[in-house]
């Protein structure tokens, strides 16, 4: 976009009105979305491919983790989504593209699975031999692919939720717009589990495989189509990223590296990026393992254990409404985020002791109030985030979080699934494995607490304002 274009946008568009509730929730369609996709990946893959295929749960979460690992690029999506508009808008057209390409992803990443999956079978088993090396290999770059198109679409979407909200209305944005996340994992989990609801324990692997191809060609495909429905028109409309930045019409200077010395600049940066890493891994250990907890411990079969995200996603969605409108504004984020970590702790102990009494009611109990707990605490810390983000570099400070955020979800996601492999192996019992999980789970997040409480929003700021002031003086000489 020439420098003109913007100074027209800003004429045209001098006061971008306040986002309303009805356009709160066509946001969320997109986080709606997301979920739906993780369902996919974490709520079917990983069951297939550690019980179904009997790949190693190491591996699996290994290549499952992948998206998580290329998070680094969201720093710098979120730069060029700051400098450089694609096709005339800073954010929404990153969201498109992202959104296309990890549908196709995900699509190509279950057919290499099948044949991952014969190339094991030829060799009576799972064992590394050239085949399963070269799909495995195969396997692993396109979740990369799929890993580096939801950063791109991701981190502009943040980016645009900072955008078109104010600092008194932004807990509001966040609580309905997570909340359909939630409704996404909800909804992603009843059309998974009713297209896979033919499946028996003793369902071919002709009928496996067609059901789930079906299943990843429906919800990928949805799912790009709320992509575009959350976010058409809303840019133009509401965001006040011209407004408030001071470096928009000068594109020229949102560098990488100014947009860098602005991210580092406070020392609050790291004290928070360091609690989003240890509060998201503790968040997020056991999802590579409770669908084959369910399994294997509460012998559910795939389409039941699937349904578990309902009860999940229904504690979460009923949190984040609550949260978002009545308790984060009273009680404060900091304060908020700090309860929920405690919250968070007590019911992933809860979910451990679930798997001593093999009673499938008591797990579903456990995980709504995980949900709640999760949402609760998410609620708080999402708030907090956007609050730590200069307008400046909005895209760069999400690209950050973000990559805190996802680097972790990566990290616990390995984490767990070799956290089990050992139990298996170490523990005389698949109850001791899979609750050391849920215990190192726990301890993790009172951990966080302790960097939670040094986070200063007030230093952040100040140094941060500094090192905008300091970066077009800079500039200017």
């Amino acid at each position: 976009m020439a420098s003109g274009e913007v100074f027209e946008s800003e004429t045209k568009y001098p006061v971008a009105p306040r986002v309303n509730l009805p356009t709160m929730f066509r946001l969320g369609l997109f986080q709606m979305g997301l979920s739906m996709m993780s369902i996919l990946t974490l709520g079917v893959l990983n069951r297939v491919m550690i019980q179904e295929i009997a790949i190693p749960a190491t591996l699996v979460s290994l290549v499952l983790a992948l998206p998580a690992f290329v998070s680094p690029s969201r720093i710098w999506f979120g730069q060029i989504s700051d400098a450089k508009p694609l096709w005339g808008y800073h954010r929404t057209a990153y969201v498109w593209v992202g959104a296309a390409i990890f549908a196709i992803a995900a699509f190509l990443a279950v057919q290499v699975m099948w044949q991952l999956n014969n190339a094991a079978n030829i060799s009576g088993g799972w064992t590394w031999t050239t085949d399963t090396i070269g799909w495995t290999a195969l396997l692993s770059l396109i979740f990369a692919i799929y890993g580096l198109a939801i950063c791109a679409s991701g981190t502009a979407f943040a980016a645009l939720l900072v955008d078109v909200s104010e600092e008194d209305n932004r807990s509001k944005v966040v609580g309905v717009v997570w909340s359909m996340l939630m409704v996404g994992i909800i909804v992603g989990a009843i059309i998974s589990s009713s297209l896979l609801k033919q499946l028996t324990p003793e369902a071919t692997p002709e009928t496996l495989q067609a059901s789930i191809n079906r299943l990843f060609m429906i919800v990928p495909a949805i799912v790009f189509v709320l992509a575009i429905a959350a976010t058409f028109g809303v840019e133009k409309k509401y965001s006040q990223y011209a407004k408030r930045s001071t470096l928009v019409n000068r594109e020229d200077s949102i560098t990488l590296n100014a947009a860098w010395k602005i991210l580092t600049a406070s020392p609050q940066t790291g004290l928070f990026f360091t609690f989003l890493v240890v509060m998201t891994l503790c968040l997020f250990m056991q999802d590579p393992i409770l669908e084959p907890y369910a399994g294997q411990v509460f012998k559910m079969p795939l389409a039941e254990s699937t349904k578990l995200n309902i009860y999940y996603g229904t504690g979460l969605l009923i949190a984040y409404a609550v949260a978002g409108f009545l308790i984060v504004p009273r009680l404060g984020k900091r304060r908020s985020a700090r309860l929920g970590c405690m919250l968070v702790a007590l019911c992933a102990a809860l979910l451990g002791i679930s798997g001593f009494t093999a009673n499938a009611a008591f797990l579903k109990f456990g995980l709504v109030l995980f949900g709640l707990a999760t949402g609760f605490l998410t609620t708080a810390a999402i708030s907090l985030m956007l609050d730590l983000t200069a307008a400046e570099a909005a895209g760069t400070f999400i690209g950050a979080w973000g990559l805190a955020q996802s680097i972790s979800r990566g990290l616990a996601v390995v984490i767990g699934g070799t956290l089990l492999d050992i139990g298996r192996r170490t523990l005389p019992s698949l109850e001791l494995a899979y609750g050391l999980v849920f215990a190192l789970e726990a301890v993790g997040m009172v951990l966080s607490i302790g960097f939670l409480n040094r986070v200063n929003i007030t230093e952040f700021q100040t140094s941060t304002k500094q090192a905008i002031a300091s970066v077009l003086e800079s500039d200017l000489d």
